[in-house]
């Protein structure tokens, strides 16, 4: 047994020797081991060639000239970000080897890098631009190298080959100044201008392309196009997550029917179009263009490419941004404590509007918005926001409006006058004034809601206590306890007969408007029982047989005072 198992020791140690050293004697028979195998690509003349840029990778790219080559350019047009890239020439000092050894394991670049010679770099770049190297064929180049690379992420490049004298025609041309400049910037539109590229004026498969966007400029093309598609790969990729996310899985299969059969769900057309054919704003051969539909106070980037429909290639010119107008802002009037103001509307355009503002006093931030009509025929329209946020929309009639004002630390309030005011002349009011509109605001500091009105603005007279002197009115208030005020005044036989004194006495009109020699009493009343809220009062004074006419207005504390309907009275001639 021990001779047995020693002699399969030994075959062991004999199988490790031979295989350790089996790779050496390999590597000693094949010399194409030595240097890894690299792979090769060729640059083809006079074709476009899309190459992609991994990131931090350096990609090579060989070509050789014709012997009778006379020039050579090469262009490089980066997409979406910087990169860099460089031409080398590289000399041999002796033929290759074209023994059949290296001819069938070698390609041909890998033979001059293993052969003897010396490489030097004859042009360098890094950018975004369009970039294009000109030169004579270099005299003892074997062969040239053409090395890439992309620093920042994943991205490719155009490039091309051209041998001979003049322009490759490959990539339109640029004029001098490559700027895109604004002629003029409105609220809403852009006027664009810029130099015609030389390339229009040779052939018709050119055209102009500008696109807008509110991020930034596009160096090319291309980087206009991966911005599209990143976009819409994210749109793709939200809409996945929310689909996968499912709170009821019982439903799962329901729940994704339904979001493929909604309409608001599915991928705009435009992000889709735009991902074959880019949406441009203008098109064609004209070097001006006005962008609209842009919103207002806004910041834009505008670029503009000539694009060769034949090559499928494009350059682009230097891009330019502005910054739309801001919508005007109306004037705002602020409005004082307790302020009554006439509003007039002294534009006749079809659409008139004011604007207000009004703080409340007192930490409860509360307020009272009264506004009443002048006008019959005007239709005037009050909006009350905050914040942005409208609060409250109600038309201003002749009747008595209140609107409660609580919970925000300022209030802006809009009037606008909607359709086409009538050719009657305004009110006439005190001080030579025209007024569409009577509108006060006061702070409510112990108040919880809108002050009670009275249930109606009819004053009666009673006929049996009417005498030669004297008559007797009574009138309906409110459970809060208010100031009253009567006003008197005489009219004359025609007055009286024609009835144009009522016409005189608008609900819009105020004490404010009246003589203090017509104010007869003023006197405070309070009935927590609305139903029987009813006061009167005796006038005394008057004339035998003489019409007259009495106004209450009810004083208030907050809001504009509130008119009764007149109410005409005729004392007794004989008593």
């Amino acid at each position: 047994m021990i001779p047995l198992t020693l002699s399969w020791s030994v075959g062991a140690a004999l199988l490790l020797c031979c295989s350790s050293a089996w790779p050496q004697v390999q590597s000693a028979l094949s010399p194409e081991n030595e240097v890894p195998l690299r792979p090769t690509t060729w640059l083809p003349e006079r074709k476009i060639t899309h190459v992609r840029l991994p990131k931090g990778r350096t990609v090579r790219l060989y070509f050789t000239l014709k012997k009778k080559a006379s020039a050579m350019s090469v262009t490089i047009s980066p997409c979406d970000v910087p990169i860099e890239w460089s031409l080398a020439a590289r000399t041999l000092k002796d033929k290759p080897l074209k023994s059949l050894q290296w001819s069938s394991k070698k390609s041909m670049p890998e033979v001059w890098w293993r052969g003897p010679g010396t490489e030097e770099k004859v042009h360098s770049f890094s950018g975004t631009s369009i970039d294009t190297y000109t030169s004579p064929p270099y005299l003892y180049a074997s062969v040239y190298i053409l090395r890439l690379r992309s620093k920042q992420h994943n991205s490719k490049a155009t490039v091309y080959l051209h041998e001979g004298l003049g322009p490759s025609g490959a990539f339109p041309l640029l004029p001098k100044d490559t700027r895109v400049h604004t002629l003029g910037v409105g609220m809403t539109s852009v006027t664009l201008s810029w130099s015609p590229s030389p390339s229009m004026t040779t052939q018709k498969n050119y055209e102009y392309c500008v696109l807008v966007n509110s991020k930034n400029n596009y160096p090319s093309l291309c980087a206009a196009q991966e911005s599209i598609q990143r976009k819409s790969e994210d749109m793709q990729n939200k809409r996945e997550r929310t689909r996968r996310v499912t709170p009821w899985p019982i439903l799962k299969e329901w729940w994704w029917e339904q979001w493929d059969n909604h309409p608001e769900q599915a991928l705009p057309t435009a992000l889709t179009n735009e991902l074959e054919k880019l949406q441009c704003v203008c098109k064609g051969a004209e070097n001006v263009c006005t962008v609209s539909e842009l919103l207002p106070d806004t910041q834009y980037y505008f670029d503009v490419f000539v694009m060769d429909k034949l090559n499928k290639t494009s350059t682009a010119y230097t891009g330019a941004n502005a910054r739309t107008h801001e919508e005007a802002r109306p004037n705002i009037i602020t409005l004082r404590e307790g302020e009554l103001r006439w509003v007039n509307f002294p534009d006749r355009s079809f659409n008139s509007q004011q604007f207000f503002s009004f703080r409340p006093r007192g930490l409860q931030q509360s307020g009272l918005l009264t506004l009443q009509s002048c006008g019959k025929d005007e239709k005037v329209k009050v909006t009350v926001s905050s914040k942005g946020q409208v609060l409250e929309t109600q038309k201003v009639g002749a009747d008595l409006m209140q609107i409660w004002l609580q919970g925000s630390s300022s209030y802006l309030i809009h009037l606008e006058r909607e359709g086409t005011p009538t050719k009657k002349s305004p009110m006439a009011l005190p001080a030579g004034l025209t007024a569409s509109v009577k509108m006060q605001t006061s702070s409510a500091y112990h108040k919880r809601g809108v002050p009670s009105l009275p249930s109606t603005l009819q004053i009666k007279s009673f006929n049996k206590l009417r005498t030669c002197n004297s008559v007797t009115i009574a009138w309906m208030g409110t459970e809060e306890r208010s100031l009253y005020c009567v006003y008197r005044r005489k009219l004359g036989s025609q007055e009286a007969e024609s009835g144009k004194a009522l016409a005189l006495n608008a609900p819009c009109l105020g004490p404010e408007s009246r003589s203090d020699t017509e104010r007869v009493l003023c006197k405070y009343f309070q009935e927590l029982n609305p139903r029987r809220a009813v006061t009167t009062a005796v006038i005394s004074g008057l004339e035998p047989g003489m019409a007259y006419v009495f106004d209450v207005y009810l004083m208030r504390r907050w809001g504009i005072p509130i008119k009764y309907t007149s109410k005409m009275v005729k004392t007794r001639k004989d008593c």
